[in-house]
């Protein structure tokens, strides 16, 4: 501590320690990165925030830092949080407040009103609520048709109005959101297509796992019948077909309980009267 300049008497409230720091896997909100990297440019790491967090810098600044140790990227970094209003931020730890020079919060209910610009617009539905959100991603996707030309560019436009809506309205199914929108729009979506992906993979799953248990039970069932006979036989010699119909029709249920009652049976006359008082449901 006194290499840098500290004195004694500020030196001695210090301890020296060695402590483990683990690290959290994690997956940026987003991130605007150049394509051709160059000294001098810039990307920006961006955060929607929505909820009240008092972890957000330090969560922020900690995936910022793993990633510029991970990557080393000849870009400069600039943060980008995005707020719903200023009730959501939440005050700046001191350990940050040299850093916010280059950390940027916008909110979306201050966004000008007057900009011809489809990604603002597309930011501004995020706040709407249900009644207006509807007319306004009907217009979007009205004015995507109409102003981005590139295919793909306006498919990845729409599919980002989607994910806006299916996060705004959690309660609605997409059979539902399809109805309300009436576009044919939503089913060329990638989320629509992966949901309706998992849907026919989930139907096939469910009828496989279906078909093994209906397999196994019958199985099950013929294999404890068998096994009844064949005890049966050897105790007492031939059945009747009659008998043997009749307990191979047993349920398990009362094939486990003729296979615990046939060891007191003498004769075939109690098989008969446990029949007779257990019949087949």
């Amino acid at each position: 501590m006194a290499l840098i300049g500290l004195p004694a008497t500020e030196t001695n409230q210090y301890q020296f320690t060695s402590r483990e720091v683990k690290q959290l896997s994690f997956r940026l909100d987003g991130l605007f990165y150049p394509k051709f990297e160059q000294p001098g440019q810039t990307f920006y790491l961006l955060e929607v925030q929505f909820q009240p967090d008092p972890d957000l810098y330090y969560r922020i600044f900690g995936e910022l830092f793993l990633f510029l140790r991970q990557y080393k990227p000849l870009p400069t970094w600039s943060v980008v949080i995005i707020y719903p209003n200023s009730r959501v931020a939440r005050e700046v730890p001191e350990h940050f407040q040299e850093l916010l020079h280059r950390v940027r919060v916008i909110y979306l209910d201050e966004l000008p009103d007057n900009v011809d610009s489809l990604g603002i617009e597309l930011l501004k539905i995020i706040r709407e609520d249900e009644e207006s959100l509807v007319s306004r991603a009907r217009s979007l996707i009205t004015q995507a048709k109409i102003k981005l030309t590139d295919e793909g560019v306006q498919q990845n436009f729409i599919d980002l109005i989607e994910k806006i809506l299916v996060y705004k309205l959690p309660s609605k199914s997409r059979e539902e959101i399809e109805a309300m929108f009436g576009l044919e729009d939503l089913k060329q979506t990638r989320f629509y297509q992966d949901a309706k992906a998992e849907g026919k993979l989930e139907g096939k799953l469910e009828g496989k796992l279906e078909g093994k248990l209906e397999g196994k039970l019958e199985g099950k069932l013929e294999g404890e019948a068998s096994l009844i006979l064949r005890l049966l036989k050897r105790k007492f010699g031939q059945l009747s077909a009659e008998n043997e119909t009749r307990i191979s029709q047993l349920s398990l249920r009362q094939l486990e309980s003729l296979g615990e009652a046939l060891l007191d049976f003498n004769s075939q006359s109690d098989l008969l009267n446990w029949l007779a008082g257990d019949k087949p449901s």
